[in-house]
């Protein structure tokens, strides 16, 4: 159940929080400064479009989307929401260049760049067809080098978050960058699930915040319900990243619910590296048996319930999902909660 608080939250409270999320806000075009995290499967026409209707600011996730089947989701999302929203591209998609072509002809107002540092083609040609630009920034060198790049917001976000992460947690980043960027909004991003952590960024000088393990069970999301009910009954401990056997053969650290996929998947590095040794394999075609076994992994948990063997992504804030509740719901608790912390604050409690 929502939380119960003692007594109404004081307007002034909501107006203060309101000023903290102000830079933010106002760059997404949005009520509130929290995106919704792109997530692959999930952050699709529905979701996307709820968030954006509850006042936060949905983003497709593009994924390996080829450009007409993006042009079909971002149109349909327009058909279910009048609210600016964004689009999540991988900078190694093949064909770059063209999805940013296929928002940019649908209007999309911001676009997203993740997976690593954009090139610099695919950034001007969004930046001059009138989009805002997004970009990930996992250290403060690079915040500067995409800031100078055109960049105009950042996401810092923390190894607590789910699916691909890196190694530095999101109380580290914040302290290393939110200091020393004051030139563009930057969006904190990995664990947040509760209000008053998304205030203590704002405090720190975010411009808002990013989440999607939190979202992932809205009654909007189309999330298998045995996707959803893993995600309700985990904790924050049972979200771990993959591990890596062999330094020979690196595996891109993945933050997912552990399940018998996790187990086999153990076992088959095992079994690829002593096929390698035993000269069964060569080093490229044992690295790319490694790659593979996850393949289709996400969209097998994620719209068919494969909750065994699928891949489960999730952020360490999955002990902070209890329930499906609708995407405005959630949006009001996060807002509420941070308003009656800065309230309480205010009053000395």
């Amino acid at each position: 159940m929502p939380d119960a608080l003692a007594e109404p939250i004081p307007a002034a409270a909501f107006a203060a929080l309101d000023a903290l999320m102000a830079r933010g806000a106002a760059f997404l075009g949005a009520r509130h400064a929290i995106l919704g995290g792109a997530m692959s499967w999930v952050s699709e026409r529905n979701l996307v479009a709820a968030l954006s209707n509850a006042g936060a600011f949905g983003v497709i996730a593009c994924g390996a989307m080829e450009p007409d089947r993006l042009a079909e989701e971002i149109a349909a999302t327009q058909g279910l929401t009048q609210r600016p929203f964004g689009v999540n591209l991988i900078t190694l998609h093949p064909r770059l260049e063209a999805l940013v072509d296929v928002c940019l002809a649908a209007g999309v107002s911001h676009i997203v760049f993740a997976g690593g540092i954009p090139p610099g083609a695919a950034l001007k040609r969004a930046k001059d067809g009138g989009a805002k630009v997004i970009c990930f920034a996992p250290a403060l060198a690079l915040a500067r080098k995409l800031i100078r790049s055109g960049a105009d917001a950042l996401v810092i976000e923390g190894s607590e978050a789910g699916g691909h992460i890196g190694p530095v947690s999101l109380n580290v980043l914040a302290q290393e960058i939110l200091p020393h960027v004051r030139e563009v909004p930057v969006f904190v991003a990995g664990g947040i699930g509760r209000g008053e952590a998304i205030l203590a960024y704002l405090e720190m000088g975010a411009a808002g915040a990013q989440l999607g393990t939190r979202f992932v069970c809205a009654t909007e999301s189309i999330a298998h319900p045995n996707f959803k009910r893993a995600f309700i009954r985990g904790s924050a401990r049972d979200a771990v990243p993959s591990v890596q056997l062999d330094e020979r053969f690196p595996v891109i650290p993945v933050r997912a619910l552990q399940n018998e996929g996790t187990k086999r998947f153990m076992a088959h590095q095992a079994e690829v590296i002593r096929r390698f040794q035993a000269g069964e394999l060569t080093r490229e075609a044992a690295q790319l048996d490694i790659e593979h076994f996850w393949a289709g992994a996400l969209r097998r948990a994620v719209i068919e319930g494969d909750v065994e063997h699928g891949s489960l992504m999730a952020g360490q804030s999955v002990g902070m999902v209890t329930r499906e509740q609708p995407a405005a719901e959630i949006v009001a608790e996060l807002i509420g909660q941070a308003a009656a912390a800065l309230a309480a604050r205010r009053c000395g409690a």
